[in-house]
């Protein structure tokens, strides 16, 4: 199982921390997955301009093809002026319609204010639905005051980072056995 973590911002260090906790999670309760984090702050990416993900080189090109060869995504975003960062709607942009088909993704997001709780709802899933992923219906959602530099502080928060890790990979090993006990239905 390939799990790929996404740290969907190229500023800020809060979303990178907390998704450093949830990788650490998982290689330590489960380490049978391979892992990968992924963080946008340390690639130059393309915008999106309508050609088929395969045809992207460089950055651009490793970081869609990772993402498309995983089993199980874990997306961790800050809200920004109430939405997702440009750079996460980009990744969006450049892959396939049906990109996170018989994929497990789940988020993790950062505010500065529980004002933003309600932006995963309304603008995270939608996209992941539409895209046909298998959608880990919690997230953990961590405020600034979780935070003291540059460590996650919130007890809480780092159970529910592992509770996160957890329902990723039983989810993904879940939707894997129904896939294959249905492939397994077909007779050629």
């Amino acid at each position: 199982m390939k799990i790929v973590g996404l740290s969907g911002s190229q500023i800020g260090s809060k979303t990178r921390v907390a998704m450093n906790a949830a990788m650490k999670s998982l290689s330590e309760n489960h380490p049978e997955a391979e892992t990968e984090l992924i963080d946008l702050a340390d690639y130059k990416m393309d915008f999106s301009d309508g050609r088929n993900y395969l045809d992207y080189e460089g950055d651009t090109g490793y970081v869609t093809k990772t993402l498309m060869e995983a089993d199980a995504i874990i997306i961790g975003t800050p809200i920004f002026q109430a939405s997702i960062p440009a750079a996460l709607k980009n990744i969006f942009d450049l892959l396939p319609v049906n990109a996170f088909r018989d994929k497990v993704v789940s988020m993790l997001v950062t505010a500065g204010s529980a004002k933003h709780y309600m932006v995963a709802d309304t603008q995270l899933k939608p996209i992941l639905a539409y895209m046909k992923a298998q959608i880990v219906q919690t997230f953990v959602f961590i405020q600034e005051e979780d935070f003291y530099q540059k460590e996650i502080i919130n007890h809480d928060v780092l159970m529910r980072i592992d509770r996160l890790a957890e329902d990723t990979v039983v989810l993904t090993e879940t939707f894997t056995k129904i896939r294959e006990a249905k492939e397994a239905e077909y007779d050629f």
